[in-house]
């Protein structure tokens, strides 16, 4: 019985290990997607897309073994919290992955648009704030540090203000034809992208304090509400429901 206890709680080291990585994978793409986008960079969008693909199968495997262990040992208490945990953060990393792929395929549509320097930095604002938001999430999961998971709201609030700053940088910017008008509802697009990151940063947040407290999470209402023309509140508007499909394929 002994012997089992520890492979159980080996395979649970393994399922931790993993996850951080994928998280760690996903935060990589958000630098990258983002030097897409300011850099005019295209040919870090077919490693994103690679990379985004890798992510999902290695989800598919972490959420595979997570559902074995709760079949198979009956784990209760902070275990079965673990794995639950983990579980909900899975879904939170593949739909920041796909969002990343989404900021390379607006990297593309954006290739000859000149952006502003307002709009610029604050993109490039926008994009580091993802990331450090993801970091801080992925670190309170490591750490197992409430304190650090509930400061994710407060961080979000950055990202919050920096998209309001970007829809008027925009309509600063003025759109003075078709062309531009496209432009602009890009951009904003974009910034969407980037506050959905955060979004889902702060959701691994609250499955952090669920593992360590037993506390279920509330989320706020307009993190449910999914974006216009889109089936699960995050993507470029294609509709079917399926980012990974849509996006990454």
């Amino acid at each position: 019985m002994e012997e089992i206890r520890k492979h159980f709680h080996d395979q649970l080291g393994e399922l931790r290990t993993d996850i951080v990585r994928a998280a760690a994978m996903t935060t990589e793409l958000i630098a990258a997607s983002t030097r897409a986008l300011l850099d005019k960079d295209l040919s870090v969008i077919d490693r994103v897309i690679t990379d985004d693909r890798a992510i999902d199968e290695l989800d598919l495997s972490i959420e595979g073994r997570a559902h074995l262990l709760i079949a198979r040992q009956q784990p209760t208490a902070g275990d079965l919290r673990l794995l639950l945990a983990v579980l909900r953060m899975l879904h939170e990393i593949e739909l920041t992955s796909d969002l990343t792929v989404s900021i390379c395929k607006a990297a593309r549509r954006l290739y000859n648009a000149e952006l502003t320097p307002r709009i610029r930095g604050i993109l490039e604002a926008m994009g580091t704030q993802a990331g450090d938001q993801m970091r801080t999430a992925i670190d309170a999961f490591v750490d197992e540090d409430v304190n650090l998971a509930d400061a994710l709201s407060d961080m979000d609030d950055v990202m919050d203000d920096a998209q309001k700053d970007l829809f008027r940088a925009i309509f600063d910017a003025g759109a003075t034809d078709e062309a531009s008008l496209q432009r602009a509802v890009e951009m904003a697009l974009v910034g969407r992208y980037y506050e959905r990151i955060a979004d889902h940063a702060v959701q691994i947040g609250r499955w952090v304090r669920f593992m360590i407290t037993g506390t279920l999470p509330e989320p706020k209402e307009h993190e449910l509400a999914p974006l216009p023309g889109t089936g699960d509140g995050d993507g470029d508007g294609d509709g079917d429901g399926d980012q990974r499909t849509s996006d990454a394929r």
